[in-house]
């Protein structure tokens, strides 16, 4: 009866772990995980990167002794190749209320291009010389 419990779990968690969607495992699907990291490379107004960008932020709030928390980098298929590339901050304000930003870019991996689609996103974004963030990822 044990055995059989036991196979059953490990079955079932193994056609999860196979089946699952992208955006909970974003490396199960090689142009997703290079949609990933066209957007935490993308350039950022005040950081070399868009990662680096959101660590420094996170970084900036800890030492005010305020609460903060980074979620888990999601990626979902839009079609063709298009990906919404997401992340979730949670922070405590200066009153200790909880609040959340919702971070979004759409990364366009057939033309190397990002383009913020949230708020939060697009207040991390560089701006060009028009007054816009630009929507294609200079080539190094």
């Amino acid at each position: 009866m044990h055995y059989g419990v036991l196979a059953l779990l490990l079955i079932g968690g193994g056609l999860y772990w196979a089946l699952k969607p992208a955006t909970l495992n974003p490396m199960a699907d090689p142009r997703a995980a290079e949609a990933m990291a066209l957007v935490q490379t993308h350039r950022a107004l005040g950081a070399p990167t868009l990662l680096q960008a959101l660590n420094e932020h996170v970084r900036l709030v800890t030492q005010q002794e305020r609460g903060v928390r980074i979620g888990e980098w999601s990626v979902k298929h839009l079609g063709g190749d298009r990906y919404m590339v997401a992340i979730t901050l949670r922070e405590q304000s200066s009153t200790q209320q909880w609040f959340e930003r919702d971070y979004q870019w759409q990364a366009d991996v057939g033309r190397k291009a990002v383009m913020a689609v949230s708020m939060p996103a697009e207040s991390l974004m560089p701006i060009d010389e028009s007054g816009r963030a630009p929507l294609i990822q200079p080539k190094p």
